[in-house]
């Protein structure tokens, strides 16, 4: 019969959160730059989108919007913060 105690594994961290599993493994967190930079990415692909055969232009204005804050946000993204790695 298997056991119902969970082997805990040393892993040598002192501050180990025990909600994140994948700090044994060296990696813990989320990725910022990758985001921004997807971002940026998916923006300028949606104001790619203005080639086309638009009838109207209700599809240009929420691709210009939708577009323009997702380039906002990648530049606000990769400003440096003060001190951003004593949290």
């Amino acid at each position: 019969m298997a056991s119902t105690e969970v082997e805990q594994i040393d892993t040598g961290w002192v501050r180990e959160d025990p909600d994140a599993p994948s700090a044994r493994f060296g990696w813990s967190g989320t990725a910022p730059r990758t985001y921004a930079v997807s971002a940026f990415v998916v923006g300028i692909i949606l104001f790619c989108m203005f080639v086309g055969n638009h009838v109207g232009h209700v599809e240009d204005i929420w691709l210009g919007v939708i577009g323009g804050v997702l380039i906002l946000y990648a530049g606000y993204k990769m400003i440096p913060r003060k001190n951003a790695w004593k949290r």
